[in-house]
């Protein structure tokens, strides 16, 4: 999620400003073209089909970093979203006003070749390569959409930090039950190649079924692999779970709730096995 953070000079009142696609060199493409064809060998039979769809769908497999004008058109026909150029982190209010009306805030930097494998303020491979397939899936188009107009009503409850964690364990690192065994869906995940294996494959992690008030008394790491994923059961529950729950107690309760560790298992999760073929743990 965003932060909040001082407006850079020539950034609108939106926080938007021109991706200035000519401007890429060719190392900046090249570097792109690199962490593209990495992880594009790595994910299938891994990644949630709904984000391999949306590769395809988008032609985000033409060299080069996209340009967003382009993406825009396509993602526009499919579901109405477009993607918008920001220089770096946006404040929390612009960043959800951004996703209630459909639009999506992306990098316009590339990291550096020596920061392939971390980098700690999302660029435009991690914005785009990660989040942007899955908003050509309807459903979860119509999630991301619910989860800025949630994050505009929790501002005035005080309830942010809640929220983010919503973000957090679904959007950024979230896991799904697909026919054969967990795969991934998360941005944070499906764009790292060290994560892209950790999540499914090391024994270390929990791997915990979804439940709406769990995952928003959760803790999480930011500067680490994570020490539990989430598991939802498929984007149409999740939207549902979304739609369909009144977040205002909730909040209620959880200010008055102390907050898990990351790493905890309590005795009501359901647990997942890891590994492609993950099975729940009764």
């Amino acid at each position: 999620m965003a932060v909040h953070a001082q407006r850079p000079a020539g950034a609108a009142v939106d926080w938007t400003v021109p991706q200035n696609h000519a401007a890429y060199s060719a190392r900046d493409h090249a570097t792109w073209d690199h962490l593209f064809d990495r992880q594009a060998r790595l994910l299938p039979g891994r990644v949630a089909p709904e984000f391999l769809d949306g590769l395809d769908f988008l032609r985000l497999a033409e060299p080069g970093i996209p340009d967003f004008e382009a993406l825009s058109e396509r993602l526009m026909r499919r579901t109405g979203w477009q993607v918008v150029a920001v220089p770096g982190l946006v404040p929390d209010d612009v960043f959800f006003d951004h996703l209630a009306n459909r639009r999506f805030v992306a990098g316009n930097f590339i990291r550096r070749p020596d920061q392939l494998d971390y980098l700690q303020e999302p660029d435009v491979f991690h914005d785009v390569f990660g989040h942007v397939p899955l908003l050509a899936n309807p459903v979860f188009a119509d999630y991301m959409q619910a989860y800025g107009q949630g994050g505009q009503r929790a501002g005035g409850l005080g309830a942010l930090t809640n929220l983010a964690r919503l973000y957090w364990y679904t959007v950024e690192f979230g896991l799904i039950r697909g026919g054969e065994g967990l795969q991934l869906f998360g941005a944070g995940i499906v764009s790292s190649h060290s994560e892209s294996l950790f999540a499914l494959d090391d024994p270390s992690p929990n791997r915990l079924g979804f439940d709406l008030r769990r995952v928003m008394r959760t803790r999480y790491r930011i500067d680490d692999f994570q020490q539990s994923y989430f598991v939802i059961d498929s984007f149409e529950s999740l939207l549902d779970a979304t739609l369909n729950t009144d977040f205002g107690p909730i909040y209620a309760e959880l200010a008055v709730t102390d907050d898990l560790d990351a790493a905890a298992v309590l005795p009501e999760d359901r647990v997942h096995t890891h590994g492609t073929q993950a099975r729940v743990q009764r």
